[in-house]
């Protein structure tokens, strides 16, 4: 959940920094990372089953009134029911947004990804999940592209390589501002600023 929020919040620091740093431009390009590689694809496992096997149940109860109040404040209407697969595949579907039409598109295909998965209840797993984000966003007909998994698979395992390693990534969101200022987390409006303040 903390991708999702943290993109908003980014948003409203990208929104706040026309006005305030009008000498700056920006272009918002989304890397891959895989938190379970070991997810299966296709629809994958009951979530909430999932997320008690992997935090505790006393922690699942805990953590998701607070989340859906954080996403609550940035128009997020969380949802904790569907499954949770194996993410690749989406990630293949984002860099090919990019691919198809840069920042723009790809920003889309995103947003389309996240509401499906943590307000729709929906496995980013089912490859006819991706297809109707991606037709959401105006990406138009991958089927093709998503059933021969060699396309975009090599590049996407390339650039979780390069900036794991770069950036010595452990954890999303993970913000690289300018490609030298790291932000972990979904941080606050105000931390982007204090960055773009400097740039």
């Amino acid at each position: 959940p903390y991708c999702y929020i943290g993109k908003k919040r980014l948003e409203s620091a990208l929104a706040a920094a026309a006005t305030r740093f009008p000498h700056l431009s920006f272009d918002v390009r989304w890397r891959p990372y895989e938190l379970a590689p070991n997810l299966p694809r296709g629809r994958g496992h009951d979530k909430m089953e999932y997320y008690e096997a992997k935090f505790g149940s006393k922690m699942v109860r805990d953590m998701i009134p607070r989340m859906k109040a954080v996403a609550r404040e940035h128009g997020i209407e969380m949802e904790y029911g569907g499954h949770v697969g194996n993410t690749l595949d989406s990630h293949r579907l984002i860099w090919k947004a990019r691919e198809v039409g840069g920042s723009e598109l790809q920003n889309k295909v995103v947003d389309s990804l996240f509401r499906a998965y943590f307000e729709e209840s929906k496995s980013l797993g089912e490859l006819s999940v991706l297809e109707e984000c991606a037709s959401n966003a105006g990406l138009g007909d991958v089927g093709d592209f998503l059933s021969d998994r060699e396309l975009g698979t090599g590049e996407v395992r390339g650039e979780i390589q390069e900036f794991g390693r770069a950036f010595q990534c452990r954890g999303v969101p993970m913000f690289i501002v300018d490609g030298k200022a790291v932000l972990s987390g979904a941080q606050e409006s105000d931390a982007f600023l204090r960055v773009f303040g400097r740039l």
